[in-house]
C-alpha cells in the first residue's frame, strides 16, 4: 500500500506531504484543482517520462518521495530488489525520484541509486494508475491478451516465451548475417583462391627482395668489379715492402725513429698482405653469370608485380596478404560448421517456442468462457443487465507472447457483440474498465490502485453501484478514487480534498488534506449541489454518508 507522499517544487506544489491509510480513499476537489498534477508526479516517481518543465518556480529541482509498504508475502517484489542488491527493509518500500533544470533524473529505492528500468519494475509491482482517459485501453489488442493471460495465470508460461521468443530471435539473426557472409564468401572464393594461389606459389621469403637487388647490382656489374679487383692484385702484388723494411732496420741500428718505422712498415705489410688475399677472394667467387643475372632480375621482376598488383610496399605485406586470405578460405569451413550448428539450434528453439505457444493457447482457450463470465456478473452488477462481453482468441503472428490475439466482443443491449471499441458509449467503457481493473486487481494481487475519475460519464444508481464496486475493492486493497461523483464519494473509508489557492508570495499553489465531519459532509453536499450548497444538499450528503 502507499503509506505517504511528499512532493517538493512540482509545478503549483511548492510543498506537499501527506499520509494515507489502508482501504478506499477519496480524492475531490473542484476542477483545476490539481489533482492531475498530484496525479503527474505520482506517474513520473513510477517511471514516466520527466523534463525540466516539471519543475516549480522555488529551486533548481523537484523531488518526489513516497513510501510503500509491501506484504510479507510478496515474494516476487522482494526478489526484484534483491536481485538489484537493494536491501528489502522489512518490507518497507521508499522511492524518490529527483528532476534537475538539466532534465537529467536521479531515481532511488531505500537510498540505493536505481536506472529507470528496475524502478519500473519494482513500482509495476504497487502501484497501477488508471486514467480518465484509459478507457482507450480497451481497443488494445496488448491490454486485452495481457487481461486474459493474468486471468489464466500465464505469467510463468509468458516468462518462458519471452525468453524463448528473445533467444530465438537472436539465434535466427545470427544465422542470417552467418549465411549472408558464407554467400559472399562463396561468390567470392575463386576470385579469393587465384589470389592466395598467386601469392602461395610465389614462395614468398621475408627480406628475399632486399638479397635479390643487392645480387643484381654485383651481377650487373660484375666485369666491372672483376678488372678493379685484378688491378688491385697487380698493385699490391707488385710492393717489395719487405726490403723497405730491411733498409729501415739498417738505418735504425743509428736511429731509433727509422727502427720505428721499420716496425710500423711490418704491420702494414701484413694488412697490405690480408688485403691483397681478400680481393683475390672477392674476385675468383664474382660470377661473370648472365644466366643467374637474368633469373635474379626475373625474381625481382615477379615480386615488384606483386608488390603492385596488391597494392603493397614489401614482401613481409605480400606474406601478411597470403596469410589473410588463406584465413578467409580456412574460415569459410568453419562458418559453414557454424551455420550448421545454429540451423540445429534455431529448429531446436523453433520446437520449444512451439510447445509453449501451445500451451498458452491451450490455457487462454480454456479460460475464455469464465474471464467473459466474470466480467458480465460485473457488468450486471453495475445496471448493464443484458450486457454480453465475449473474448474472441485468434492467430497471430509469432511474437514475445505467443501466436494469439485477443478481441473483447461486448454489445450494452443484448445484442449480437461486436468489437469493444466500435460499440461502447463512454459510461459504458467506464463500467467495463472498471470491471476489468477489479478483476485484474484480484488477479494480480496488486496492493493499491488509484482510479482517476473512472466514473465519468456515469451517474444516478450505476454510480452508485460503481461506487459500491470500488468500496468492495477497498476491502482487499487499498484504493485511491478521484472521482466528482459524490455517490462514490461517500463510501470511501478517507477523504482527501485537492485544493488550489495563493501562497504568502502571490503563487498559486495546490495542496491536498484530509477532510471528515461536518467538512466532509460541506464538499459532499458541494458535490451534489455546485457552487451555493443548499440545505437540500447537505441533508442529502448526511444521508449518502450514513448509508
Amino acid at each position: 500500500m502507499l503509506g505517504s507522499l511528499q512532493i517538493r517544487n512540482y509545478v503549483l506544489i511548492d510543498s506537499l506531504d501527506v499520509s494515507f491509510p489502508e482501504g478506499l480513499v477519496i480524492i475531490t476537489g473542484q476542477t483545476g484543482a490539481g489533482k492531475s498534477i498530484i496525479l503527474g508526479a505520482l506517474s513520473m516517481l513510477l517511471g514516466s517520462k520527466a523534463d525540466a518543465s516539471v519543475i516549480g518556480p522555488k529551486g533548481d529541482n523537484c523531488v518526489v518521495e513516497a513510501e510503500f509498504v509491501v506484504p510479507s508475502g510478496d515474494s516476487l517484489t522482494i526478489g526484484i530488489l534483491e536481485e538489484n542488491e537493494i536491501d528489502p527493509d522489512g518490507g518497507r518500500i521508499l522511492m524518490r525520484r529527483v528532476v534537475s533544470r538539466s532534465g537529467r533524473s536521479r531515481s532511488f529505492i531505500n537510498d540505493c541509486p536505481v536506472n529507470l528500468q528496475v524502478l519500473q519494475a519494482v513500482s509495476s509491482r504497487l502501484l497501477d494508475i488508471h486514467s480518465q482517459h484509459q478507457t482507450l485501453l480497451l481497443s488494445d489488442r496488448a491490454f486485452q491478451l495481457g487481461m486474459l493471460d493474468h486471468f489464466c495465470g500465464n505469467v510463468g508460461l509468458l516468462e518462458e516465451a519471452a525468453s524463448c521468443f528473445s533467444t530465438l530471435r537472436s539465434l535466427q539473426k545470427e544465422l542470417l548475417e552467418l549465411s549472408s557472409s558464407l554467400e559472399r564468401i562463396e561468390a567470392d572464393s575463386e576470385y579469393i583462391r587465384s589470389r592466395w594461389k598467386r601469392l602461395d606459389d610465389a614462395g614468398l621469403r621475408e627480406g628475399e627482395l632486399e638479397e635479390l637487388e643487392a645480387e643484381q647490382k654485383q651481377l650487373a656489374n660484375a666485369e666491372t668489379i672483376k678488372e678493379n679487383l685484378y688491378e688491385v692484385e697487380e698493385a699490391l702484388g707488385g710492393l717489395d715492402l719487405k726490403e723497405v723494411r730491411k733498409k729501415l732496420e739498417k738505418a735504425g741500428k743509428y736511429l731509433p725513429e727509422a727502427m720505428a718505422l721499420a716496425e710500423r712498415l711490418e704491420s702494414s705489410r701484413m694488412e697490405i698482405k690480408d688485403i691483397l688475399e681478400e680481393a683475390a677472394s672477392i674476385n675468383s667467387r664474382t660470377e661473370l653469370s648472365q644466366s643467374r643475372l637474368e633469373a635474379v632480375e626475373s625474381r625481382m621482376g615477379l615480386l615488384y608485380d606483386l608488390l603492385g598488383k596488391y597494392s603493397v610496399s614489401t614482401v613481409g605485406e605480400l606474406i601478411a596478404e597470403r596469410e589473410r586470405l588463406s584465413g578467409e578460405l580456412t574460415g569459410s569451413d568453419s562458418l559453414a560448421l557454424r551455420k550448421e550448428e545454429l540451423s540445429h539450434q534455431v529448429a531446436s528453439k523453433s520446437k520449444e517456442m512451439e510447445g509453449i505457444c501451445r500451451r498458452l493457447h491451450e490455457a487462454r482457450i480454456s479460460s475464455c468462457e469464465d474471464f467473459a463470465e466474470s466480467v458480465s456478473a460485473d457488468l450486471r452488477s453495475l445496471e448493464l443487465e443484458r450486457a454480453v462481453f465475449e473474448v474472441s482468441v485468434e492467430d497471430a503472428p509469432l511474437s514475445a507472447s505467443g501466436t494469439d490475439a485477443v478481441r473483447f466482443l461486448f454489445s450494452a443491449n443484448g445484442d449480437r457483440p461486436v468489437d469493444v471499441a466500435k460499440c461502447a458509449s463512454g459510461g459504458e467503457l467506464s463500467r467495463l474498465m472498471l470491471s476489468l481493473k477489479a478483476m485484474m486487481g484480484r488477479f494480480m494481487n496488486m496492493p493499491t490502485l488509484i482510479f482517476d475519475e473512472i466514473d465519468s460519464g456515469v451517474s444516478g444508481s450505476a454510480a452508485d453501484k460503481m461506487g459500491q464496486m470500488i468500496c468492495s475493492m477497498g476491502r482487499d486493497m487499498q484504493i485511491f478514487a478521484i472521482t466528482h461523483l459524490p455517490q462514490v464519494a461517500a463510501k470511501g473509508d478517507a477523504h482527501y480534498l485537492v485544493e488550489k489557492g495563493i501562497d504568502t508570495e502571490g503563487v498559486a499553489a495546490t495542496t491536498i488534506r484530509p477532510v471528515q465531519g461536518e467538512e466532509r459532509v460541506m464538499e459532499i453536499a458541494r458535490m451534489l449541489s455546485g457552487s451555493r450548497i443548499s440545505a437540500a444538499a447537505v441533508e442529502n450528503a448526511k444521508a449518502l454518508l450514513s448509508i
